[in-house]
């Protein structure tokens, strides 16, 4: 009797024991954080605080139009690796993978940067990161989705969210302060843009280290050793022609490249603008101010104005709030002209200005969004998503190379009152798309 009793409270207890430990090993709370920061910070590195390196180091606005734009490249073509970050290895091995190798190329980026030839080393290092970042992004979103079943995903898809604008956050505000001060205090920017990319290096080396052991490790997670490379190119090739073969394919996909045309050139010349002396058309800022101004105040308006395009989007849909919210993201770039105009020196001026124009962006950018999931909808939803976002990247890439040159042709002034006039493009594009008006998406 009591050896029966003692064999039930074992099990009972090992039982307990097991859940518990399973329980901490699957919790979202502890690693949903850490993923989608780690997610974010090496985009923002790749596309934003380059720009403020590279303009800092005397490097013209046309090439770091050019150059900075060249690296969306990874986040088009995408979709085109995807299917064989599965067939390959588990998700999980994809994430650690990639973030040693992101953490690789910051601190291949941070030994080049004092070099005589940085330019070409650098972006060398930046090609490598935003190719590792991308894939990272593959792996951790087809990790999300394994980890967690669809109510959980609805749940902390704010969480991921938060913590993504987070990062973006600390990699355009408190790192681009973190580099001004060093420069400031230093007078040698090389070194201070080589320390700051280091300190990023190390923090990937942690990042890597931690979801190491702090993932969870799932069943679901691995090879599928029955599915042959022949079915995978098949199965590829089913999607991009399902994809390309919808009902108004050609319209919906004119309207994914051009619909952020105005913004995608301006995007590349606002910290550029933010950080050229008066004598050049710009607002004299120092590095620190314009860390606070777009990487703090920004991001403060574009979440609140994704907050609000997200709730009313919900509610009404995208038939309904298709115009309001484009408009809004094209009519608040006039902020620019504005300031290109008057060159104000009062900070809160112009805090306003970049909170006002950042807010109609992140408004605006939700009825983009809705429309990339609507196009999507079918059998296919995940990778035509996938595709959609490509476009997206592309819509990025192909206006900003040239913003730079143009920029520098026109000035400040008539450059932002040249892109108040693109706004036409997605107006017309916007004018040619087909929604279901029963879409609630």
């Amino acid at each position: 009797m009591k050896k029966s009793r003692k064999f039930a409270e074992t099990v009972f207890w090992n039982s307990l024991k097991s859940h518990f430990m399973k329980q901490n090993r699957i919790n979202p709370w502890s690693w949903i954080p850490s993923l989608y920061f780690a997610e974010g910070l090496p985009y923002v590195a790749v596309v934003s605080i380059s720009v403020i390196m590279y303009k800092n180091m005397g490097m013209s606005n046309t090439y770091i139009a050019l150059y900075t734009s060249w690296l969306y490249l990874p986040w088009v073509i995408k979709p085109f690796w995807s299917p064989f970050v599965d067939l390959l290895k588990a998700k999980r091995w994809w994430i650690v993978a990639m973030e040693l190798l992101i953490g690789a190329g910051l601190a291949g980026i941070a030994f080049c940067i004092p070099t005589h030839g940085y330019i070409q080393t650098t972006l060398a290092f930046f090609w490598l990161l935003a190719f590792s970042s991308a894939t990272h992004d593959i792996a951790a979103d087809g990790f999300y989705m394994l980890a967690l079943n669809q109510n959980e995903q609805s749940f902390y898809v704010g969480i991921r969210s938060t913590f993504y604008r987070i990062a973006n956050i600390t990699g355009q505000g408190a790192l681009i302060y973190f580099a001004g001060m060093l420069e400031r205090k230093t007078g040698n920017i090389p070194y201070a843009w080589s320390l700051t990319f280091f300190v990023i290096a190390g923090l990937f080396l942690a990042f890597s280290v931690y979801h190491k052991f702090g993932l969870p490790h799932l069943s679901t997670d691995k090879l599928n050793s029955n599915i042959a490379v022949k079915s995978i190119f098949k199965e590829f090739g089913l999607t991009f022609k399902t994809f390309f073969t919808k009902k108004h394919a050609v319209t919906a996909i004119i309207f994914m490249l051009t619909y952020r045309f105005s913004e995608a050139q301006l995007l590349k010349l606002i910290q550029p603008f933010l950080l050229d002396s008066h004598e050049k058309g710009g607002l004299g800022l120092a590095t620190e101010q314009a860390g606070i101004i777009y990487g703090v105040v920004g991001v403060i308006g574009l979440t609140f104005g994704g907050i609000l395009g997200g709730i009313l989007g919900a509610k009404g849909g995208l038939k309904k709030w298709l115009w309001p919210m484009m408009l809004s993201m094209l009519l608040t770039s006039v902020t620019f002209v504005y300031l290109a105009c008057f060159l104000p020196t009062n900070k809160y001026v112009i805090h306003f200005c970049v909170l006002l124009e950042q807010f109609g962006y992140g408004f605006g950018f939700t009825a983009y969004m809705l429309f990339l999931m609507y196009y999507s909808e079918g059998k296919h939803q995940t990778a035509h998503y996938a595709i959609c976002t490509g476009f997206m990247a592309l819509g990025m890439m192909l206006p900003g190379m040239m913003a730079g040159w143009i920029q520098e042709q026109l000035g400040y002034l008539r450059f932002f009152v040249y892109v108040m006039l693109c706004s036409i493009v997605p107006v017309i594009a916007a004018c040619l798309i087909k929604i279901d008006p029963e879409d609630k998406q």
